[in-house]
């Protein structure tokens, strides 16, 4: 969903118009993430949206006008952060480095976003009928050529032959999980939250465990 101000918009300090726009849809994303992943699409409501973000629910309506369109942009919007990362491979890349940065980038979502990636797995385990115009075409088109980069590097031999859909779908999996199943997690460790060094300490093992799967060494 694009959201839109007018270009006259601006705070009473002077502030530029794009950099108010910019933070009060930063915190409204921010405070829908964590009632959606709380609550559920159904028992979240437009009001506690708006004061989690700590504004008027008049001004939350000027950027959103209605709860689908704001669940929809919250969805959208960590898709994006996941699949940025992924959109600068080339078969000319290095398949132990790119994939090393993949997965620690992804853990770093996990680790500071999420909410946003528990809002995700709900919706897809439940259907995932809200992203069913985000999972076009062209979404699999792109998906297609990030499998054929994998493919490249196995055509290349720099990797073992593998199937680079479900080696993908592995990444995804594996480094989501951390973000998605934090809880139970932590009650089969004992621990109260997942900490940055935990996180860092997965993240190494996945990167073990995956690349010397695709018969890659790692380089930690």
């Amino acid at each position: 969903m694009t959201l839109e101000v007018p270009a006259h918009t601006a705070a009473p300090s002077g502030k530029p118009a794009s950099r108010i726009r910019q933070k009060n849809e930063e915190a409204i994303l921010k405070a829908a993430e964590d009632e959606f992943a709380r609550h559920g699409f159904k028992g979240t409501s437009m009001n506690t949206i708006a004061q989690k973000a700590g504004l008027p629910k008049a001004n939350l309506h000027y950027y959103f006008t209605h709860k689908l369109g704001l669940y929809v942009a919250v969805l959208s919007h960590i898709i994006e952060l996941w699949d940025s990362t992924f959109n600068t491979l080339t078969a000319e890349d290095d398949p132990a480095q790119a994939l090393t940065r993949y997965i620690r980038a992804k853990m770093e979502f996990s680790r500071r976003q999420p909410q946003a990636s528990r809002v995700f797995a709900m919706e897809i385990i439940s259907g995932g009928e809200c992203l069913s115009e985000y999972f076009t075409q062209d979404y699999r088109t792109w998906f297609t050529g990030r499998a054929a980069v994998f493919q490249a590097w196995i055509d290349a031999g720099k990797m073992d032959p593998i199937d680079p859909v479900h080696l993908i779908f592995l990444l995804w999996g594996s480094t989501q999980h951390y973000a998605d199943f934090a809880t139970q997690i932590c009650r089969v460790t004992g621990r109260a939250k997942l900490t940055r060094q935990d996180m860092d300490a997965a993240g190494d093992n996945l990167i073990r465990i995956i690349l010397k799967g695709c018969g890659l060494t790692p380089s930690l």
